[in-house]
């Protein structure tokens, strides 16, 4: 039935439909369920990419024993450790792990970012990623080591002396100042291409489209803002005394030390 549980046999042909290319709205229309039972189906599976069918029924078994769990042991006024339910807090994390796998990133990476994005403190030790995500340390460390390399988290050692890996508010914005500059990279790039090979070649040419491109990439991204502002911010982020800091930080109503990071962050951007 449309609104039922999904079947094996279900899964199955949710496999074969991802296989053959098809989209979510005509695999839901074969299985006669609605899109959004399918979107959900494949997102919290590991995605398009990565759905398996048998993989896809252990986990939604898994997922049903820790329900019951949860049901039968947990007193109805304390619902999770963070005061939310905990199955829809694994079901929110798990889809937004799916998510980022679509997006490109590896899964273990991604489901320790959506670990992290999902906990109160933004902040967790390896071996609560370890017990969270049910996986080895060492698949733990090579996904914080991935993250790491994005500036997507930082690591900090608490007052027990273990190393805790947490996320900022501002690592978003991190990651697109970053995605900027490889733009801007691979249009210098292109422009040093169209020099070697000429403009009028076919080589030159495609290389200039490709210029042009991220060129306009990079400045949409970066909101475009002329070379004359860029200087000026750049001159200002340079001659900032630490009197200026400290009123700056007062306006923003920021501690200093974010203050300072910010503006270290502002003139490699600038550079």
């Amino acid at each position: 039935m449309p609104g039922g549980r999904l079947t094996d046999e279900d899964r199955r042909d949710i496999a074969v439909g991802l296989t053959r290319g098809l989209g979510y709205a005509e695999i839901a229309r074969r299985l006669g369920r609605p899109t959004s039972t399918v979107t959900r189906e494949v997102g919290r599976n590991g995605g398009p990419r990565d759905y398996r069918a048998d993989r896809a029924h252990r986990a939604t078994l898994r997922r049903a024993r820790r329900r019951k769990s949860a049901t039968h042991h947990e007193p109805p006024a304390a619902v999770g450790a963070e005061g939310r339910d905990p199955v829809a807090v694994l079901a929110f994390a798990e889809e937004f792990a799916g998510l980022m796998v679509r997006m490109g990133l590896p899964r273990m990476a991604a489901r320790v970012l959506a670990s992290l994005v999902t906990t109160d403190a933004g902040a967790l030790t390896a071996a609560e990623l370890v017990g969270r995500l049910r996986v080895s340390p060492a698949s733990v460390s090579k996904a914080v080591g991935y993250l790491e390399g994005l500036e997507l988290l930082h690591r900090e050692r608490d007052a027990r002396r273990r190393e805790r890996y947490s996320i900022d508010d501002d690592m978003w914005l991190r990651t697109w100042l970053t995605s900027a500059r490889t733009n801007a990279m691979l249009a210098e790039t292109a422009e040093r291409g169209v020099e070697v090979f000429d403009h009028a070649t076919p080589v030159g040419a495609r290389l200039d489209r490709m210029r042009r491109f991220f060129a306009q990439l990079a400045d949409d991204m970066s909101g475009g803002p002329s070379t004359d502002v860029v200087a000026v911010l750049g001159a200002l982020v340079r001659t900032v005394t630490p009197e200026g800091a400290d009123r700056l930080a007062a306006e923003l109503d920021w501690p200093p030390d974010r203050v300072a990071e910010a503006l270290r962050d502002a003139e490699q951007v600038m550079r």
